[in-house]
């Protein structure tokens, strides 16, 4: 069996790390990379600091087949994430001309030194183009870099998809139940993983109004391994008294 690909993804911004602004990207590009096959096996998030960013992509762009960066990629002093790429890279930073051209021709007066900025880029970089923004991503070697507003990573990676390695596609199975607690059956589950080594089996404690319960969570790329889990969970489950229920619980109202 082919090795699946791994990834990790690197989020760079201050306002995340403040909590004024909520990443959604990672689950994002989570599930998108699980439909392909390729691991994601780490997400790290760095402020706007150079000698960060710079060490982080060498650290992570080493350690897996492929790193995908969000954020840092505008018009502001802050948005130093390409330049950093190019240190981390070891070329130079330089103006993409088609990327400039096209932007040039698109904004006419306005488009100044500012904006000529997201179409700098590391020296061999490849541009990600999409209908979301004039300004593209990019790619350089086995790093993706993207933007942060989620609406244009996610066209961004549309658009860079059809270029990923894939391998065997990660498949999930899930069962929960309502009124179950994690301590009645975490020797149980324990045991089922014992079982299952290939496979990832977690359990995860949710609250639908006055009542709780938990959810049982089997993620691998054997199908039938996961299957044969997600039975033996669902029997851990009718053996505490409570009525199991294939699938994850519906969202919080």
């Amino acid at each position: 069996m082919t090795k699946n690909p791994t990834a990790a993804i690197l989020i760079i911004g201050n306002e995340i790390l403040s909590g004024r602004t909520q990443d959604i990207n990672v689950q994002f590009i989570a599930r998108r990379l699980a439909e392909r096959g390729i691991l994601l096996t780490e997400v790290r998030v760095i402020p706007d600091v150079a000698a960060r960013i710079v060490g982080a992509v060498n650290e992570l762009r080493a350690a897996y087949d492929m790193l995908f960066t969000t954020g840092g990629i505008g018009p502001t002093h802050d948005d130093i994430t390409s330049e950093c790429i190019a240190a981390a890279f070891g070329v130079p930073w330089e103006v993409h001309e088609e990327t400039d051209r096209i932007m040039h021709a698109a904004m006419g007066e306005r488009y100044n030194a500012a904006r000529q900025r997201m179409a700098t880029m590391p020296r061999g970089a490849v541009p990600i183009t999409c209908e979301a923004s004039l300004a593209p991503g990019f790619s350089v070697g086995n790093v993706h870099v993207m933007a942060g507003v989620p609406r244009i990573m996610q066209a961004q990676f549309a658009s860079l998809e059809p270029s990923l390695p894939q391998g065997t596609p990660i498949a999930m199975r899930a069962v929960h139940g309502m009124g179950l607690l994690e301590g009645g059956i975490a020797a149980g589950l324990g045991e089922i993983q014992d079982r299952f080594a290939g496979t990832d089996l977690g359990s995860y404690p949710f609250r639908r109004g006055e009542v709780g319960g938990v959810a049982i969570v089997a993620k691998g790329t054997d199908v039938p391994a996961l299957e044969a889990a997600i039975m033996q969970a669902t029997a851990l489950i009718a053996a505490q008294g409570v009525t199991p229920v294939q699938g994850e619980p519906p969202p919080a109202a």
